[in-house]
């Protein structure tokens, strides 16, 4: 019997894997992981050696990924290039400028004012919980606080106060301008306004590097998914911010624009805003217990509003990852990179996770066969 059909020829490297035994494949495996690791640390080396390089360069290209759509929208209505991305520049300057002048100072002011009435918070929390105790011990109930005391005492007001000094410490450096990082800045600027106006330049003659099939599908699975994360992320965490310190100083509570803020800004991050809530609603109850069960149930309502019903309806799904996946793909980002690894984590995760999801749509479509229906097969 002639058949018609037969399926595409494998590559070498799959003949060769499917050739293998089942222990055969286990000792690839074992092999090839520290090679993996090793490599992994050979790029964590090379990374920090080009640290500041490489933040220069991922701060200004995304600072200009993000300006590029007003000046896109300003294309539309014919202003040239140019004189778009220049105006766009000069606003976004601007409103850098005031809100360095105007929001950031009080954020300073009030951290400083957090850190030196951390001890005070610290005896309230512990006077609070012996009452709760002794309310406890009235009521019959077999519940005791002592444990939480010690450590509210102990090792949780010296760990809590180490970390607010380092926020604090990190906060000032950032304020405090010297030489380099005044350089550094400049080189951001610099960098981010030639982005804008010759960016598809650049982006063109690095995706040409990549084979010619995959060029296209590989710029848009690049752009959607830093864009679909950078925006949402942008969006949840503004919201976040200006929400929440409506809310807390309509609350009475105390330090509330910092509070606020820095729930924000760890927005930025998955996860990070809901260990902004813990940490804030923490801190609060140290003071006022009641106050804190109203802080947590107002942020994490809020939250919840902004992060399922406003970024869902503006942008879609942001990411398309699992939370576990998302969750691995920061632990990875911040070992290997730190801060910015962190940042780059989860939109890298989506762009490897197209990938594989495009390299077995192509190993499926090799391996199938076209099988001639009945009437076409003819002995011979």
């Amino acid at each position: 019997m002639v058949n018609s059909g037969s399926s595409t020829p494998k590559n070498r490297l799959m003949r060769w894997w499917e050739s293998l035994t089942p222990p055969s494949r286990l000792l690839v495996i074992a092999l090839a992981a520290p090679l993996a690791v090793l490599n992994a640390w050979a790029f964590s080396e090379i990374f920090a050696y080009f640290e500041s390089l490489l933040v220069t360069v991922l701060a200004a290209s995304l600072l200009a990924f993000l300006l590029n759509y007003p000046v896109s929208w300003l294309e539309t209505l014919g202003i040239k290039r140019g004189l778009a991305a220049l105006f766009v520049f000069l606003v976004a300057l601007l409103l850098l400028f005031a809100i360095g002048v105007t929001l950031f100072p009080l954020v300073i002011t009030q951290a400083q004012q957090l850190v030196s009435r951390l001890p005070e918070w610290f005896d309230s929390g512990r006077r609070q919980l012996i009452m709760l105790d002794h309310r406890l011990e009235d009521l019959n109930l077999p519940i005791s606080l002592d444990g939480l005391i010690i450590q509210i005492n102990d090792r949780l007001k010296g760990q809590l106060q180490v970390i607010a000094s380092k926020s604090l410490n990190l906060t000032l450096n950032l304020a405090v301008f010297t030489v380099t990082k005044v350089l550094d800045v400049l080189l951001i600027i610099i960098s981010t306004f030639y982005l804008l106006q010759h960016g598809r330049e650049v982006w063109r003659s690095l995706i040409e590097w990549l084979p010619n099939k995959v060029q296209r599908s590989a710029s848009n699975t690049l752009r959607l998914s830093f864009q679909n994360y950078f925006i949402g992320q942008i969006i949840i965490a503004t919201c976040m911010a200006s929400g929440l310190i409506s809310l807390f100083i309509l609350l009475k509570v105390p330090f509330g624009l910092l509070f606020g803020f820095t729930i924000g800004v760890m927005a930025l991050v998955p996860f990070g805003g809901s260990v902004g809530i813990a940490l804030v609603t923490l801190l609060v109850a140290l003071r006022d217990i009641g106050l804190g069960v109203q802080v947590l149930a107002v942020a994490v309502v809020f939250q919840q509003l902004v992060e399922n019903l406003l970024a869902p309806r503006i942008f879609g799904r942001v990411t398309g990852l699992n939370p576990f996946w998302v969750f691995i793909s920061l632990l990875i980002g911040v070992r290997v990179g730190g801060l910015l690894g962190v940042i780059v984590a989860v939109p890298t995760a989506v762009v490897i996770k197209e990938a594989l999801v495009e390299v077995r749509k192509a190993r499926k479509d090799r391996n199938t066969v076209v099988t001639p229906s009945a009437e076409l097969v003819q002995d011979v």
